[in-house]
Parts: structure tokens; sequence; C-alpha cells
């Protein structure tokens, strides 16, 4: 552990330039007065380390002084080498770039870690998109690149869920890739920040008016917090039903958005108890039509009688068709 951990100094010190030894043990979670031991236990191999006093002192490396010495553990070199999601790197404009920074990684490594990291493409892949949504597309998105490694403001006109559109006045902070969905992370004029779907933004003009970033602000920590917000606030519709034992592997295969929340025992008449949750009503409706007589509503029983009345509907409406004919 402890050849491990010096390797760790030794690259954070390449990397941060001066560090000191709280900052060190903080990094490490180990003591202080174990961040000086390894200290003298760099020194007596002959790393050039270098301690500076005062207020701004710290741990530092002799200038110039690298070393080629990865200190990558096997498990850790799998990790850089599985595979990005392609269609995201080729949204971004980064597909040639991230191979060629691969190849460089490669030959960075020892000689002995090299095949295992080629032989990595080869055995993991990772494809984000689903397999019937067509990848959305929108003619921004360069627009939007630009204005958040830029630091500038964007004038945006977005559609919403309802199809109304109006302009609005943000300033990029990020982009979030949702499975094969992007989303533009934005903060308003008000200090509120908001997540804008990539699809729906119609038009993005640059603005000559830069912006200050939140010092505090950390894009996956935000979208972590705000995917939970988003998943707690969902509206929540439970159906419970019976369904025919055959079909219930199948529920949530449909193409539609259910949760099964509780799957019980088969009953005597083949039968199976299923609890759903729908985020509306009319959601539950769709879903349950879908499945014909093999899907039978127990609680509640207004849904039973609302899917009774719209199939009733649309019976009538094809014996019209046919008495036309």
């Amino acid at each position: 552990m402890r050849g491990d951990r010096l390797i760790s100094i030794l690259l954070l010190l390449q990397s941060h330039g001066r560090m000191t030894a709280g900052e060190l043990a903080e990094e490490l979670e180990v003591s202080e007065r174990t961040i000086y031991r390894d200290m003298d236990a760099l020194s007596g191999t002959g790393i050039p380390v270098v301690a500076e006093r005062g207020k701004n002192g710290g741990w530092s490396l002799l200038e110039n002084y690298r070393t080629d010495l990865t200190g990558l553990k096997e498990a850790e070199i799998q990790a850089l080498f599985v595979s990005p999601s392609a269609h995201l790197l080729e949204d971004l404009g980064l597909t040639r770039t991230s191979a060629e920074a691969r190849n460089k990684l490669i030959a960075s490594l020892p000689s002995t870690y090299r095949e295992n990291a080629r032989d990595v493409w080869n055995r993991i892949h990772i494809d984000t998109r689903s397999w019937r949504r067509q990848q959305e597309k929108t003619s921004s998105f360069e627009v939007l690149k630009r204005a958040i490694w830029e630091e500038n403001k964007l004038m945006i006109t977005y559609q919403t869920a309802d199809g109304k559109q109006d302009d609005r006045i943000v300033s990029p902070l990020g982009l979030v890739a949702k499975g094969d969905l992007w989303y533009l992370i934005a903060l308003k004029d008000n200090g509120e920040i908001r997540n804008y779907r990539a699809s729906r933004i119609q038009r993005a003009e640059l603005l000559d008016e830069a912006f200050t970033r939140p010092a505090d602000f950390e894009l996956a920590e935000y979208w972590n917090s705000s995917t939970k917000a988003f998943i707690k606030n969902l509206p929540s519709y439970e159906v419970k039903v019976e369904a025919a034992a055959a079909i219930v592997s199948r529920l949530t295969f449909s193409g539609r958005f259910a949760r099964v929340l509780e799957v019980g025992a088969e009953s005597g008449n083949g039968r199976v108890p299923v609890t759903l949750s729908f985020d509306t009503e009319n959601e539950a409706i769709g879903y349950l039509l879908g499945f014909g007589d093999q899907v039978k509503v127990v609680e509640p029983v207004e849904l039973g009688s609302r899917i009774l009345e719209m199939a009733e509907r649309t019976a009538a409406s094809y014996r019209e068709q046919d008495n036309s004919n």
C-alpha cells in the first residue's frame, strides 16, 4: 500500500505543482505525519521533492522534473480504455480526437500493459442508444458547445412540451447526455439553474456578452441532485391488475412507460396480481388497452370503466367503417 501511495504523491505533485501536507493527507486519506514520512522516503530514493515554508509553502518537485511512471493498476487501465459511447463522441465532434488520445495513452504505458489496454476495446463496448428511438438532432448544437467553452451568454428560442415557443437569455454551464438525449444546463438571469432539452432549442444565438461561472458549480453533482429531485416529484398513478401469467414478463417491454411495483403469486385461474405505476391515468389507459383481454383492471374501479368505454367507442367506429363499405 505504501508503494502505491508514494506513486500517488508523485503524480499529484506533477499535476498540481505544489501541495501542502494537509492537502496531500486529505487527498490520500492519511495523517499529515504519514505524509512527512512518505516525503522522507521519496527523497531517499532520489526523487527531488522540495519543501517550502511559509504561508504559501508546501511540497513540490524540483523544477522541470518529470517521470514517465504512470502508477496505473490493471483495473485503472481497464477503466481508462473502456470504449466511450461512439455516437455521443460524434455529437461532440470528438470521435477522432478520442481515438488519437487513446493511442497516445497506450504509447505512454509500460510495454507489459499495452496489450491489455488494447484488448479492452475488443471486450467491452458501450452503446447508450435505445433500440427504437431515433437520435435527436439540433442544428444549434455547435453554438451551444461554443458558448459553453467561451463562457458567453446565449439567446435561445425554446419549445416547451406543449409546443409553445419563447425566447430566453441564458448562461450555459454544461451539456449532459442522458441515454441518447442531450440537455443544456444553463443559468437564468435570476440565478436559477435550469435544464433544457437540446432538441427543443429551435434557435441559438451567441451573444457578445460574457458571464462568470459560479465558482462552486459542479456539473456532475448538480445533475445527480437534479435527477433525484425530478424522480421524487414525478406524478404517480397506481393501478392493480390481474394479468395472464404468460404476459407478465412482457409488462415492462411494451414500448410505453410503466413501472412494475409488485408481482404476486399465480392464482388457480392462470392470472397473476400485479401492481403498476404510471404518471397519469391516460398513460395507464393507453398501456392497458394494448394488452386487450390479457389484463383486467382491479383498482381503481373507475379506470376499468373508462377503458371499457374507450374500447366500446373504438369497436363502434370500426363497425361504422364496415357498414360504410
